[in-house]
Order: C-alpha cells, then structure tokens, then sequence
C-alpha cells in the first residue's frame, strides 16, 4: 500500500469535455499551500492510548479499522459521509474526507503494533482530479489534508492509501465479529473528555428544544407542522455540530405511538401532544438523545397528564436505580414495575404481575450512549445487556407508554395518546449525574417553561 494506486476520475454524463490547451491551462499557476499553526488533534493522545489497549486484545495480528466508504444516494450523488465510530475513537478524525480512509495497526514484535493510517493524498494540480473528479476533487469537494499535516493532526504515521481497496490481509472490523465486538466493549466506559463532548451535545440540543418551542406557531399553521418542527431542530444541529445524530423523531397526536416515526408529514393539533426525540451530534461526533412530551396548546390535558405522570413515575424509578454494579437492567425493571402497577390501578391490566405491560410499552427504556445513538451495539450481552454499570458508562433512560389509536383493550380516553420521557445521565462513583436537567420533566415545569418561551 506504499504506492498510491492512479485513480479514475469521477465525471458525469453532462461534464463538458475537456481540451488540451485547457488541461495544460489548468496544470499551471497554482501557488503552494500548507494548513498552519498547531494541528495536533485535543484527543490524539487519547486516541493512541485507545490503541494501545486494543493492540494488547490482539497480540501479533494485523487488525484493520476503516472509515468507510460512500454511499450513492441518487445517480452520481452521494450520502454525506460520517466516519465509522470505531475509527473516529481511534484516529479522533471526524470529517467527511476521511471516506475510504483505513487505520491498520501493524504487528510490531509480539506485544505491540505500530499504527499507520492509510489516507487519499491531496489532489496534485498536475492532473485532472482536482477541477474535474467530482468525488474527491479538491475543487468540488474542498482541500483535504496532505500525508504530513494528517500525521501532525494524530501523531499517527501516514501513507498514501491504493485506491484500488487492496489492503493487507488481516482482522477486519467491517468484518470481523470478535473485533467488532471488543472495539463496542472497549467504548463502554467514557473517559472525561468523551463525558465533556457528550454533555456539549445535551446543551446544544437544549438549546433545539427550546427553538422547537418558539416555532410552534408557525408549526402549528403549517399542513406538514412535524416537517416543520424536524427543520427547526435541524437547523440548530447543523449550527451548533455534525447535525442530528440521528433521525430526528417529531411525532404528534397518535403518530407518537409509532416508536421510530420518521415520516414526519403530519399536520399538527393544538388538542394533541407532541412527541419530540432528537439529538445534536458534535463535530466529535457525540450526539444527545433526548425526548420530552409537549402539549402542543402549552397546557396538558387531565388525560394527557394522567398519561404523562404515570411515565414521569417511571422514568423516576429508572434513574434511582442507576449506580455503579447495579445489574444494566435494574433501572429498566424498576420503572416497567412503576407503569405495570399503574395500569392495573387504571383498570387497563388485571394484575401488574407479569409481562401484559409490554403491550403498551413495546421496548427497552434504554441503552448506552456515546458516538453511536445506541452504543457499544457489538459487545456481548454479558457485558452489556446482561452486565452491571460501571462508572463512567452514558446511557439513557427512556420508560414510555403507547397507547394505539386502534386498541380495543384501552378506554377510549386513552386511544392514541403516546408519551415518552428520555433523558442522558452518566454513572459516577456513587449513582449517576443526569447530563439532561437543564430540560424541565414535570408536567408543571414544562407549562411554565413553554408558556415562557412562547410569550417572549
């Protein structure tokens, strides 16, 4: 991989053709550019040392980490690119250049292994690339670094990569079951840095709520108001970070009972309440994932508030659960305990005893959080679901009730009402610190905090 493979140049059907005298025109007068000052990444040294503890996981064994590749999305365009999380952790490169990139750590005697990081080299002003490949031409897509400022960046030793794909044999992650899996168990506890960028993402998505709250009117009058209340969230993602980290849900009356509901084409009704989930993912790449339940008239409803205290209720009962060696599913249980009794006390359950509750539940109240909205997805059940907490682990506690419009086993009161809380707390050495709280949670709070939101 020393050589850098010469690569096709990316044109479409309608690029004009080129002429010679334009071609040697354009190979000519180009000044010499370099990026400057200090270009050491904050978390390189937290990378390498992530490296160093997968290196003692896989002694002697080429392990081999991509970013990943783009996605066509429609003919010749393509999918914004986010670099696999596992390489963002460690490399601590985030940016849409990285695509096609690979991290290989070398064996390096039998204990340790050197990393080199396979990266595309600039676009030289000598050939065509740079003003007409549309993938990779720097004049389409912007400058990338070159080998010695990527190096500077991660103190990682750099190479052109060969843009044919070849690479050395050896444990692929894209591939590679077992070192999927300890790269997810590898991420379960943050570190300091990585709890600072993850409460970075809780504030800037504070911050989206409250913008979601101001629009509402417009929302409201608006025939698609989830569409419009998705774009005000997304503005302040793109502002503020990468984006959303994922698709922000903006479910309203009973679209809220559709767990992942994306479509977000409805109208809105000020009777209803608004299912907001959405998160800001930093330019590190952390998101937040948070939901709050809103009155779409700033006031909740006896029924609503009936609905919305029972899950309150719950979520309460989740997050007192949460300490260091407590089982992972301990904060779960504690709050399915807390709905299970509360719909048999309403009548929709005969008894809280057993598993009828998941009817109107459907899911788990949470998981863990970091550069994936569900982290640490590869790593075994027995360190992670079936675990215990550890301190500095990130997750979410998310109970919710989702009562179908169609449910003939509910009063008809209830029909179509869906209400879920969710809020990000880290584990500390004795319980957990909810990163969230800036965001009110009880229906008292929220009224007030809407009423003056809309009234400023």
């Amino acid at each position: 991989m020393e050589e850098a493979a010469v690569a096709e140049i990316r044109t479409v059907s309608h690029d004009l053709p080129v002429s010679a005298e334009f071609e040697a025109f354009m190979a000519d007068g180009w000044a010499a550019t370099a990026l400057s000052g200090d270009l050491r990444l904050p978390v390189a040294d937290l990378a390498a040392a992530r490296r160093a503890k997968l290196s003692a996981r896989f002694p002697g064994e080429r392990l081999i980490v991509p970013a990943g590749e783009l996605k066509v999305r429609s003919n010749d365009c393509d999918h914004r690119f986010r670099p696999h999380s596992a390489y963002v952790w460690l490399t601590g490169l985030t940016g849409e250049e990285q695509a096609g990139h690979v991290l290989v750590l070398e064996p390096d005697g039998p204990h340790r292994h050197e990393a080199v990081l396979y990266v595309r080299p600039r676009s030289p002003r000598t050939g065509e690339e740079f003003y007409r490949d549309r993938r990779y031409g720097e004049f389409w897509v912007g400058r990338r670094p070159d080998l010695a400022e990527a190096e500077r960046m991660t103190g990682i030793r750099c190479a052109p990569i060969d843009t044919r794909g070849q690479l050395p044999p050896g444990r692929d992650a894209s591939r590679d079951a077992e070192l999927a899996t300890v790269l997810s168990e590898l991420r379960l506890v943050k570190d300091a840095w990585e709890v600072g960028q993850l409460q970075l993402a809780v504030d800037h998505t504070t911050v989206g709520f409250e913008d979601v709250v101001r629009a509402l009117p417009r929302a409201l009058a608006h025939p698609r108001g989830e569409r419009w209340i998705e774009g005000v969230f997304g503005l302040r993602a793109r502002a503020e970070g990468n984006g959303t980290g994922y698709e922000t849900i903006a479910a309203s009356g009973a679209h809220a009972c559709v767990l992942h509901w994306i479509r977000n084409e409805g109208r809105l009704d000020a009777r209803e309440l608004l299912l907001l989930d959405a998160g800001v993912e930093t330019d590190t790449l952390y998101t937040a994932d948070i939901t709050r339940t809103l009155p779409l008239s700033g006031r909740f409803s006896p029924v609503q508030r009936q609905v919305y205290e029972l899950v309150l209720a719950a979520q309460d009962a989740g997050m007192a659960a949460l300490e260091p060696g407590a089982s992972f599913r301990d904060f779960h249980r504690a709050g399915m305990r807390v709905i299970a009794e509360g719909l048999a006390e309403w009548g929709v359950l005969r008894s809280a005893e057993g598993d009828l509750h998941r009817r109107y539940t459907l899911c788990s109240s949470g998981h863990m959080l970091g550069l994936d909205v569900h982290d640490c997805a590869q790593a075994r059940a027995d360190a992670y679901l079936d675990g215990v907490l550890e301190e500095g682990q990130v997750l979410t506690v998310e109970p919710g009730l989702y009562l179908q419009p169609d449910d003939e086993t509910l009063p008809a009161e209830l029909r179509g009402i869906g209400v879920r809380i969710e809020d990000d707390l880290v584990i500390t050495a004795d319980g957990a610190r909810l990163l969230s709280g800036a965001l009110p949670r009880t229906p008292d709070a929220i009224e007030a905090w809407m009423g003056e939101l809309l009234a400023g």
